[in-house]
């Protein structure tokens, strides 16, 4: 093995991209909107469902890992705005399903905390390395808490208190927001370095990616309408005008954050204000990815697998794609060291990352295997084994019902396998 920094080199990384669009490329598919539940009406336009949410994570995952591995300094400002959409997805994925499942119980509690947790403690723990190593897991626990409890307290306002949907959801994301700037914005966040530097940064990095989730979870119902309304079947025009404009609009949010603040050269100037201005990417990127209705049931069948193994590919690639704590490259090819041929270390790197994929496709599969046995016996143990979640038939005011179909496949994003 050799030094990563030794690895510099931005022309293999672009190549790498290059081949996943051409990967992309010929795994394209295409899958034509249903209609509801029904079985009757015009077919429902899905923003960002299941596949379109696991392709994302699939081509940013791509880029994060090489991004580390070729050490391309230059895109340091994308691949934090990439973590901060991952943190933002927990929040948006998870309040949609706690919002219309009201599941809030031990089960699905104890499945996420597995899900998410369960191999990288076990990593942790066996090659004797710190857990501020994996960062991005205590991120994902903590937005999923915050927004397990975040949905809770707006069902209860519903619910206890009698107050219609919006009024109670609104006013329960309102208090997380005033507990995030309570925390974050005070001298409580060096609360976090009792446990570590690390987590004091990276915590403030995110500090609001998942609350952001969260109120685009809470207005997702909206945009379902306005998606129907301009990529529906009624208004062939009104669809091109919609599309176009969309797309600048997209492309302008995109700009705008890359203008202002994604050229900015020197990390330690543009980490402070990340928090608060990576969501125009993220928004600018959403806009352009749906600006059609074709795009919106499309999806690369490729990056959704990747995007399926993300969890085990970030832990992963710290022990396997590198080494030493993702500091070193391994060498296996002779001659595919630091002063080798291009061509033996491109080699040595798909041997590499051959096994570092195989593996994370099986560490998954033991993973949920885990998973799914422990929820059991939760299940075993209070009684509730033939029933999956808390049953609960929450008051819905006519705007919630009208969104339900809208959320329903995007909902699936949470489901017990992904993180």
């Amino acid at each position: 093995a050799y030094p990563r920094n030794d690895n510099h080199a931005p022309t293999m990384f672009w190549i790498v991209n290059a081949l996943l669009a051409i990967g992309t490329f010929f795994t394209w598919k295409w899958e034509a909107s249903k209609v509801g539940r029904s079985g009757s009406g015009n077919p429902r336009i899905i923003c960002l469902g299941r596949e379109q949410t696991e392709e994302w994570k699939g081509w940013m995952q791509w880029a994060f890992i090489f991004y580390h591995y070729y050490r391309v300094y230059y895109v340091y400002n994308e691949i934090r705005v990439f973590v901060s959409a991952y943190v933002w997805m927990t929040g948006f994925g998870n309040f949609l399903y706690f919002d219309k499942k009201a599941d809030f119980s031990i089960e699905r509690f104890v499945s996420m905390i597995i899900r998410i947790n369960y191999f990288p403690l076990l990593l942790s723990f066996f090659l004797t390395v710190p857990l501020e190593l994996y960062y991005v897991v205590p991120l994902h626990t903590t937005g999923f808490v915050v927004t397990m409890i975040t949905c809770w307290i707006g069902y209860k306002f519903e619910n206890a208190c009698g107050m219609g949907y919006w009024k109670s959801r609104t006013m329960a994301v309102a208090l997380s927001l005033f507990a995030h700037i309570i925390f974050y914005e005070t001298p409580a966040v060096n609360f976090l370095l009792l446990f570590s530097k690390e987590y004091h940064f990276r915590f403030q990095a995110d500090k609001y990616s998942a609350w952001l989730g969260m109120a685009s979870g809470l207005l997702w119902g909206k945009l379902g309408d306005y998606m129907q309304w301009a990529h529906g079947y009624e208004n062939d025009q009104r669809r091109r005008i919609v599309s176009i404009v969309q797309f600048c609009g997209g492309f302008g949010l995109i700009a705008f954050w890359y203008g202002l603040f994604g050229s900015i050269q020197d990390k330690y100037t543009y980490n402070p204000v990340h928090p608060y201005v990576f969501i125009f990417a993220v928004m600018g990127w959403l806009m352009i990815r749906n600006c059609t209705r074709y795009l919106t049931e499309c999806h690369s069948t490729l990056l959704e697998f990747l995007g399926r193994h993300t969890l085990e590919t970030y832990v992963l690639q710290f022990h396997l794609f590198m080494t030493h704590n993702v500091q070193y490259i391994p060498a296996v090819i002779p001659g595919s060291g630091a002063d080798g041929s291009a061509v033996l270390k491109f080699l040595n790197m798909l041997l590499c990352g051959s096994v570092f994929l195989t593996t994370a496709v099986f560490a998954r599969r033991v993973t949920v295997a885990t998973q799914v046995s422990v929820v059991d016996l939760v299940k075993n143990i209070t009684g509730t084994m033939d029933t999956s979640m808390t049953q609960v038939v929450p008051q819905q005011s006519t705007e919630r019902k009208d969104s339900e179909h809208e959320s329903e496949e995007t909902i699936e994003l949470t489901k017990a396998e992904s993180v």
